[in-house]
């Protein structure tokens, strides 16, 4: 079998394939040539063009004598005509019809579907110009596709020319299809879905809920099944709509029916419909213990299910966090670099579906996802508990992620008290980054120095079995200095006569053992191991809360660049979109000067104060690095120089 995505999904489809004795193929955009899928794969293909060439995928899965076809989620797996074109070829689909996949990926026509079996929508509407007839609030959303891309918020008409022109770019960058509507937005709701699975012989079944309520750009960030918010009333009328709307249009294979729940009234509207498997899958099997990815090659071999409705059970609560290459305190800006550390611990024991490993690229080709976890357990606060646990304990360096604002949101009373709306992130506004004591940073900072030291002597080249900072005679402390954050953290030490340390002039310090990953360290009679790596000029430390990362201050500093006065930089890498202002030109605070787009998602850099453009550094569809200097703004008042 092909597998025709890349990632987590890649690997997860691989593991499932193959225990049911499947070989697996891989393709792969050449920016994915050293991504962990394509070497878990028996085999691999190369896609100049791309994960959106059908045609060669279909090609490399001819070639490679392969004789099905799963899409996984996003890029092909909601296109009709690649759906047709595999079966065309003699392969395999591993998906619901083409004719479903067709009706369904249009959400207008599914819209239509739902309302033809009896299910609630919202208002709508299919002119992009037509805000008064559905109201404000309202979302823009992408016809074809969704993840989030192409969706945008307008609270006004005054924006509704710009959020439309925005998703279109979007939508059309992301699934070759530019056509938006218009839909109702309800603030205070819940994202709640149905997981169906249907065979071709009339067999169809739901796997209860998962709620996905927590969202950040309209992506969810938190999913769980089953809600804390449904009862059994709730529950059994959206798994009876989804059925009936499966139902009516001959579903097949795994879906999902989603909907919005107004959390005020408990009022349920159909939203969509996604003939694929969805991110948030592995909460469902963690509760029923139904591998869906079996099911659907079961399905597609023309296999029945087997089981009816009444032989499924759920036990406990299960809770999936997406872990994410972006920066909660900057508004959820996707970040980029090399994940120089990167270890699960081994305990707890939780789900990790994840499609990088330590020294992964991660760069703004694709969606910025780093790995699902998911935590199972009896209860719901157990299940959050042991998730935040596992996130503390992953030892984590070298790109800028949502851990630790995950951590805060599992930890956080209202989450646990069930209180998960849309707008959760906005109302209770979760730490972006976990908070450290001034004691806990400079103990990290004695961690770091103490396992420099070591690693100092692992590699001497001479002396080597001379103790630690030996001396003949009486000299001043050892000294190493760090940065962290905008502070810096200065280390003295100096080796006593038992073979103890005393650091900053205070501190005993006694050293148990060293190795090239950790160290075990005794501080004033508090002894942990900690994980510990070193790259490109920075160390991070594995602590209870965390990795706390410093930057190593070398003895001898290389001056670095002037920042450019008055200058807009690029917030992440990406490709400059529109340049809305040239020299000369008189611009307001607030207002859009730069497009940008990185990672599928566009991203507007507004000027910080009124004033005037003196330069414009950069040109259209130029790519750009983070930091990248993009306008220069002379701000009224100040004269020029």
């Amino acid at each position: 079998m092909l597998v025709a995505n890349r990632g987590e999904i890649a690997r997860r489809v691989f593991r499932t394939a193959r225990s049911m004795g499947l070989r697996c193929v891989a393709v792969f955009a050449d920016a994915d040539a050293d991504a962990p899928f394509v070497a878990d794969a028996d085999e691999a293909v190369r896609l100049p063009g791309g994960y959106l060439d059908g045609a060669a995928v279909i090609a490399a899965a001819l070639a490679t004598g392969a004789d099905a076809i799963h899409p996984g989620y996003g890029f092909l797996a909601e296109n009709a005509d690649f759906a047709e074109a595999v079966e065309a070829a003699g392969l395999t689909w591993v998906g619901p019809p083409a004719d479903v996949v067709r009706t369904m990926g249009d959400k207008l026509a599914a819209k239509a579907a739902a309302e033809a079996a009896g299910v609630p929508t919202l208002p709508s509407s299919a002119d992009p110009s037509d805000g008064g007839s559905v109201g404000y609030p309202l979302l823009v959303k992408a016809v074809a596709g969704g993840g989030g891309k192409g969706m945008h918020l307008v609270e006004s008409a005054d924006h509704l020319d710009e959020a439309v022109a925005s998703a279109q770019r979007e939508a059309l960058g992301a699934f070759g299809d530019d056509r938006v509507f218009l839909e109702r937005y309800i603030a205070h709701s819940r994202h709640l879905e149905i997981q169906i699975l249907g065979d071709a012989h009339g067999g169809l079944v739901h796997l209860g809920e998962r709620e996905c309520s927590i969202q950040r750009r309209h992506q969810k960030v938190i999913e769980e099944s089953p809600s804390p918010f449904a009862d059994d009333a709730l529950r059994a009328a959206m798994a009876e709509a989804a059925l009936r709307l499966a139902g009516g249009i001959g579903y097949c294979s795994a879906g999902t029916v989603e909907f919005l729940v107004d959390d005020d009234t408990g009022e349920f509207f159909f939203l969509e419909v996604n003939t694929r498997l969805q991110v948030e899958h592995p909460v469902t099997e963690e509760v029923t213990g139904i591998d869906l990815v079996r099911e659907q090659l079961r399905v597609a071999a023309g296999e029945p299910l087997g089981w009816s409705q009444d032989d499924l059970t759920s036990t406990g609560h299960a809770i999936e966090a997406r872990l994410y290459a972006e920066d909660p305190a900057h508004g959820f800006l996707p970040a980029t670099g090399t994940l120089h550390a990167f270890e699960p611990a081994d305990e707890p024991a939780v789900r990790w579906d994840s499609g990088v490993e330590q020294g992964s690229r991660v760069t703004v080709d694709f969606d910025p996802m780093l790995a699902k976890v998911v935590a199972h357990g009896p209860t719901r606060s157990e299940a959050a508990g042991r998730l935040a646990l596992a996130l503390e304990r992953l030892h984590l360096g070298g790109v800028t992620t949502n851990r630790d604002f995950l951590v805060a949101t599992l930890r956080h009373k209202a989450f646990l008290a069930g209180d998960t709306t849309t707008d959760f992130i906005e109302r209770h506004a979760p730490a972006p980054s976990a908070p450290r004591s001034p004691d806990e940073v400079d103990r990290a900072a004695v961690v770091a120095a103490l396992w420099l030291l070591g690693r100092n002597r692992a590699d001497a080249g001479v002396l080597a079995h001379a103790p630690a900072v030996w001396r003949n005679s009486r000299l001043p402390d050892e000294r190493v200095a760090f940065t962290h954050g905008d502070d810096e953290v200065e280390v003295g030490y100096r080796a006593e006569r038992d073979g103890s340390f005393t650091v900053n002039g205070t501190s005993s310090v006694r050293l148990h053992r060293w190795s090239a990953h950790d160290i075990d360290v005794e501080v004033d009679g508090r002894r942990s191991v900690n994980r510990v790596t070193r790259a490109d000029g920075r160390i991070w430390v594995q602590v209870p809360s965390g990795t706390v990362g410093f930057g190593i201050i070398p003895r001898f500093t290389v001056p670095g660049t002037e920042e450019v006065h008055g200058g807009l930089v690029a917030p992440m890498p990406g490709v400059i979109l529109e340049l809305r202002a040239g020299p000369g030109d008189r611009v307001a605070a607030g207002e859009t000067l730069v497009v940008m787009e990185a990672m599928k998602m566009e991203q507007h850099i507004s000027a910080p104060e009124d004033g005037t453009i003196t330069e414009v550094l950069v040109a259209l569809g130029q790519q750009v690095e983070k930091g990248t200097a993009l306008m220069v703004l002379e701000p009224d008042g100040e004269a020029s120089t």
